[in-house]
């Protein structure tokens, strides 16, 4: 585990950097939110850009990887939810808590150090998990909360999670990049070093903003944290392996990148999403908090596993 460690460690330097920077100011909330912005909207865009658009929509799409991220994720999910109903959470509360055990950090920290540290063969799995997280419990979560406020699904409802998908960078520059593939565009030289130099400051410019973040975040409700880290970092893995290794055919390599993927940190889009809905904020951020900081011994556990 120690040569792994040696290895995952510069890139949580770089998150410990960045919390550092937010904690002490040097970096103000503002600036993280612009650079946070330039990662979602540039970097991170050109780097899913220029990796899907020289692969294979029919070699990477693989339903029964899909199948299995699926059937390890959806107990985590449901055993989340039956918590907080336990607890008499509404039902919006409970949507959040459930995404928190579910969703992990696989744009902003999983495609970039993953695809080092497992090597490119890992990006079009890596690719499959956040299309999920995206197009599957993302939305999941915003039909529950205005569901449930209005009293009941209406086709507003499933129009504005349709433009928020259709508005999602990730998801735009990845079906564009699958879409050049599939037309056999050439890529001209000046445009993949264009793409290449604007992906590179992906990696440290996302995990510097994931630190600077987290340094504006309170930790409150520590036990209902711990409870949602042991969701996303031990159970959602754990669950994941059973599926791709036990009840679904998944090829072993690809098995290990998605288990990989599972056991990264609560994302912080659902800290947005919460912000937004007015559901649980304070309750997220500390999740946030609490799984990245116990992640840095989890994930580097679960990548010397796989």
């Amino acid at each position: 585990m120690l040569p792994i460690l040696a290895k995952t460690l510069p890139f949580f330097g770089v998150i410990a950097l960045g919390y550092w920077s937010g904690r002490t100011r040097v970096f103000p909330d503002e600036a993280t939110a612009w650079l946070t912005k330039f990662v979602f909207y540039f970097a991170l865009s050109a780097m899913l850009f220029r990796f899907s658009a020289k692969l294979s929509l029919t070699e990477v799409l693989d339903w029964t990887f899909l199948g299995a991220y699926l059937a390890g994720t959806l107990p985590v999910y449901l055993l989340a939810t039956a918590v907080g109903i336990f607890r008499g959470l509404t039902v919006a509360e409970t949507a959040v808590e459930a995404q928190c055990a579910v969703t992990g950090n696989t744009g902003f920290l999983g495609v970039p150090m993953l695809a080092v540290l497992l090597g490119p063969a890992s990006i079009g799995p890596i690719m499959l998990v956040l299309a999920v997280d995206l197009m599957v419990f993302s939305s999941l979560i915003v039909i529950l909360i205005t569901g449930s406020r209005d009293g009941r699904v209406s086709p507003a409802i499933l129009q504005t999670v349709g433009r928020g998908l259709l508005s999602n960078p990730m998801i735009v520059s990845i079906a564009a990049g699958f879409a050049w593939s599939a037309l056999r565009l050439p890529m001209p030289g000046p445009l993949d070093d264009f793409l290449g130099l604007l992906g590179a400051a992906a990696t440290p410019c996302a995990l510097f903003a994931i630190g600077a973040s987290l340094a504006s975040k309170n930790a409150e409700r520590l036990s209902v944290a711990a409870w949602l880290s042991f969701c996303k970092l031990v159970l959602h893995p754990a669950m994941v392996a059973f599926a791709a290794l036990v009840l679904f055919p998944v090829e072993r390599y690809s098995a290990g990148v998605m288990i990989a993927a599972a056991a990264l940190p609560v994302a912080g889009n659902v800290y947005i999403l919460a912000r937004h809905y007015g559901v649980a904020p304070h309750r997220v951020s500390t999740a946030i908090l609490v799984s990245t900081a116990a992640s840095v011994l989890t994930v580097t556990a679960i990548i010397a596993l796989v």
